[in-house]
């Protein structure tokens, strides 16, 4: 799976690896949960994004959130998901 932000490209086998490699990235290893992260995340990207478009509920997988996170990213232009 591979996900672009502008010439950036992150690689993994699955969503919570992009999420991962994307969390390095951006945060310079700090670490946070996955749903903290994309909530994080989703917030800098308020002015782009609906916050209210990603449910970060306890009922899903990470890796249904990462997915998930993934695909709205793309739909909205902020970024480019391929699962090659």
């Amino acid at each position: 799976m591979r996900f672009r932000i502008g010439e950036k490209e992150y690689r993994g086998e699955s969503a919570v690896e992009v999420i991962h490699a994307l969390q390095r990235d951006l945060l310079h290893d700090q670490r946070l949960t996955v749903r903290d992260f994309l909530l994080w995340s989703m917030s800098e990207l308020s002015d782009r994004i609906p916050l209210r478009e990603l449910d970060v509920s306890d009922k899903l997988s990470n890796e249904t959130l990462a997915l998930n996170y993934l695909y709205l990213r793309d739909e909205y232009g902020t970024g480019e998901l391929s699962d090659s």
